[in-house]
């Protein structure tokens, strides 16, 4: 059973990876994300459907568009397959009904708020509305008593991030103070984890951009943020919990 629901899960994220491809590229230009149809972003032809195959139209056409064979990135196959990854792994470990739900909106949300910050360098307040209103709701109707918990979680983890925020103007922006809010929603007090994840990983990249440039201009290289939260968001829903009860049961015992 759970075999096969990651097999339905992991399909559907495919399909919904390529969907997540479009609101990567059009949520930033104010564009709608449902019309028109997907467009070849050099000739401008549309897409047939039987080109629109995740994965396997663009292993098919071997990477090119079938009208004026200019070249298709690679990342638009593997943001489905990676959608596809982790919407497999949420059914497989989802502990109930209500994480599992949680897990897969909190991957849909993550994968375009990635994409959109290594490319725009911002976090579209449209996305942080929808994945705020979209954990409440889930939250509300799945698991109420959880509500609180959730709630001082996205007020600590955003809060956090605004202290660092307003103590080094430029080194943090609003965005990543409201992913990390958002996160809280999502994770409740496993944000603590995924917070944790999130500064290892941005301060090892930070530290090898700085022992390759050196000191003074890899300091003043910016590196986008969002897509070291939305990693912690992962591993924190993935992990969180144990970690969190690791912590208590070591020191807090």
């Amino acid at each position: 059973m759970l075999a096969s629901g990651a097999i339905l899960a992991g399909a559907f994220g495919a399909v919904l990876g390529s969907f997540l491809n479009v609101v990567a590229h059009r949520v930033p230009l104010r564009e709608s994300v449902v019309a028109p149809r997907s467009r070849c972003p050099h000739c401008r032809t549309p897409i047939r459907s039987r080109d629109n195959v995740p994965v396997l139209s663009w292993l098919l056409l071997r990477g090119r568009c079938r009208d004026c064979a200019v070249a298709i990135p690679a990342r638009y196959p593997l943001v489905e397959l990676s959608t596809a990854l982790l919407l497999a792994a949420v059914a497989l470990v989802a502990p109930s009904p209500a994480d599992m739900a949680l897990g897969i909106a909190l991957v849909l949300l993550l994968v375009p708020v990635t994409l959109i910050d290594i490319d725009h360098r911002i976090i579209p307040n449209t996305l942080m509305i929808a994945g705020s209103a979209t954990s409440l709701a889930l939250l509300g109707v799945l698991a109420p008593e959880r509500l609180p918990e959730h709630l001082i979680s996205a007020a600590v983890a955003g809060g956090f991030l605004l202290i660092a925020a307003l103590a080094k103007p430029g080194g943090m922006g609003m965005g990543d103070v409201k992913l990390a809010a958002v996160l809280g929603l999502f994770l409740g007090r496993s944000v603590g984890a995924a917070m944790l994840v999130a500064l290892v990983a941005g301060s090892l990249i930070g530290a090898a951009i700085i022992a390759r440039k050196g000191a003074h201009e890899g300091r003043r290289t910016a590196i986008p943020f969002g897509p070291f939260l939305a990693l912690g968001g992962l591993a924190g829903w993935l992990a969180g919990d144990s970690v969190v009860e690791w912590y208590l049961a070591t020191f807090l015992a």
